[in-house]
């Protein structure tokens, strides 16, 4: 259900230092370093993302990336989450600088958060 999670770090560089430390004996490592955010995970795939803080004044928005099992999938969430009222971030599209195949969308919780929908599956 679950594909990956992102926090935002008050000091990014200590956070960095902190995870690479305590997820290697877990078998993680970071995969992706695109500056102002990092990925772990096992493998190729990132499954835990840490960022730069970038919203609010000690609040720390997640992020949430919820697996579909196709397109059409991760296009319902997106109807549905519209038609609950959610703003959204990101309309459906492809994100190959994550995957060729990944294909997500973005949008805000009532809480604020970031709540994605994923699929990895190539199209067709």
């Amino acid at each position: 259900m679950i594909d990956h999670i992102s926090i935002q770090c008050a000091d990014l560089p200590a956070s960095a230092v902190f995870y690479d430390a305590v997820l290697a004996p877990l078998g993680g490592a970071r995969i992706m370093d695109f500056g102002q955010a990092i990925a772990y995970g096992i493998g190729s795939a990132p499954d835990f993302w840490i960022g730069q803080q970038t919203t609010g004044d000690g609040f720390r928005e997640s992020h949430l990336a919820f697996t579909a099992a196709d397109r059409p999938a991760v296009r319902a969430f997106f109807d549905a989450a519209v038609s609950s009222g959610a703003e959204v971030l990101h309309e459906p599209r492809l994100w190959p600088e994550y995957d060729p195949d990944y294909y997500g969308v973005f949008v805000r919780d009532p809480d604020g958060n970031n709540v994605e929908a994923v699929c990895r599956a190539p199209s067709g």
